[in-house]
């Protein structure tokens, strides 16, 4: 058996190793994504919510409210296009924490999608599974890359230095720790720093 694209299960030569992926809508879901990637964030959550038939409650950063409108507004035009219900998107907008505390604390919610600090991320869990609800949480890294003495320490060496400081570090990807073998260690060290004097 293998995967395909889509993440639906491809039957093997043999019928009798078949497996059928089911998808069951849980009904209504909440997202609420942070201000640094807040269209991507609400994409994937939205695109699988959409295809396993749940609708979707967003509340965007407060911080990016204009993306959030242009986004909803891009969104409500493709699915008018296609006959869907506009309701299979809604929107919240509103500052701090009230919204999104309505929002978890809503029964209705049968799912909640957090993007944001570990913090706020713990609570949302305290709340959401004492009333038997569900999460997602993207929570902020604490991420490591491993240099061994056989590496390629270009490759390394720019790949370690956008992670830790491409997007301000303002992501969840972002590089917090090197683990370098004692070989490599002083050449990767003596590099970024040097790399850091141009940022």
């Amino acid at each position: 058996m293998s995967r395909g694209l889509s993440g639906s299960v491809i039957p093997s030569e043999r019928p009798e190793h078949f497996m059928m992926e089911m998808w069951n809508p849980l009904g209504l879901i909440g997202v609420i994504t942070a201000f640094n990637f807040p269209c991507a964030v609400l994409g994937w959550n939205f695109a699988i919510a959409a295809i396993c038939g749940d609708l979707t409650l967003w509340k965007g950063a407060s911080s990016t409210s204009l993306i959030t409108l242009a986004t909803t507004r891009v969104i409500a035009e493709v699915l008018e296009r296609n006959n869907v219900p506009p309701g299979v998107l809604a929107t919240v907008l509103g500052g701090g924490r009230t919204i999104g505390e309505l929002i978890i604390n809503d029964k209705r919610l049968e799912l909640i999608s957090f993007t944001g600090s570990t913090p706020i991320g713990k609570r949302i869990s305290e709340i959401v599974h004492s009333r038997f609800g569900r999460t997602i949480m993207e929570l902020g890294g604490n991420n490591a890359v491993v240099v061994m003495d056989d590496a390629n320490l270009e490759l390394a060496l720019k790949a370690c230095t956008f992670s830790a400081v491409g997007t301000c570090g303002q992501r969840c990807t972002t590089l917090r720790r090197l683990i370098l073998h004692s070989k490599v260690y002083d050449k990767v060290v003596e590099k970024l720093v040097s790399a850091y004097k141009s940022i």
